[in-house]
């Protein structure tokens, strides 16, 4: 695989237009890979800050994923460590509860010609609902806790994540499993992937 191809790839994504209409703010898709890629983040869809600064993470979600990663800025913004690809690229728009979810039609688009152009991946996140219904689809269990919980039961080269949202503190505080077992794991597989 040659860095031109993923590059024409990334170049399509990011002049996607596929549903612009249903985007409040206009399309401005958020992506990064490099096909030295390790890790893989597939979060929801940028949120307004991200979406202003095209600098995905570029929030809170992003300072806590980057704690339970154990990695700073520089090496979490290295495409070369670690490819982004979201669930939707665009903001969503606002919803009653918060972001509305991420836009259907871009994950089943864009991301398998994209994943088949990152030969290197070591290990793929799943943040969120959206990322684990995508990507395990029957394999996962009934509610996304019973499926973080169940991490010993995926392949190795994945996990399943909540979140890091503020929104998600209170999940958080009721499954101090979370941060004793699967954190302390999710540290060990990126620096086992990004060490390959």
């Amino acid at each position: 695989m040659h860095q031109e191809e993923l590059d024409a790839v990334l170049e399509r994504a990011r002049a996607c237009r596929l549903c612009e209409a249903q985007l409040p703010l206009g399309p401005r898709p958020v992506l990064r890979a490099h096909v030295e890629s390790r890790v893989l983040i597939v979060g929801q869809a940028p949120g307004t800050a991200v979406h202003r600064t095209q600098m995905p993470w570029n929030d809170p979600s992003g300072r806590r994923l980057r704690e339970w990663l154990d990695v700073g800025e520089p090496e979490f913004y290295d495409p070369r460590k670690f490819a982004i690809l979201p669930m939707g690229f665009c903001y969503p728009g606002k919803g009653k509860g918060g972001d509305l979810p991420p836009r259907p039609e871009c994950a089943p688009t864009w991301h398998p010609p994209l994943r088949a152009l990152l030969p290197n991946l070591r290990l793929t996140l799943l943040l969120s609902r959206y990322a684990v219904d995508f990507y395990l689809g029957d394999r996962q269990r009934e509610t996304l806790s019973a499926t973080v919980a169940a991490w010993r039961e995926l392949p190795p080269d994945l996990l399943a994540l909540p979140h890091p949202s503020p929104r998600n503190n209170r999940w958080l505080r009721e499954r101090p499993w979370f941060e004793a077992e699967v954190v302390p794991e999710l540290r060990r597989r990126v620096r086992a992937a990004l060490a390959t």
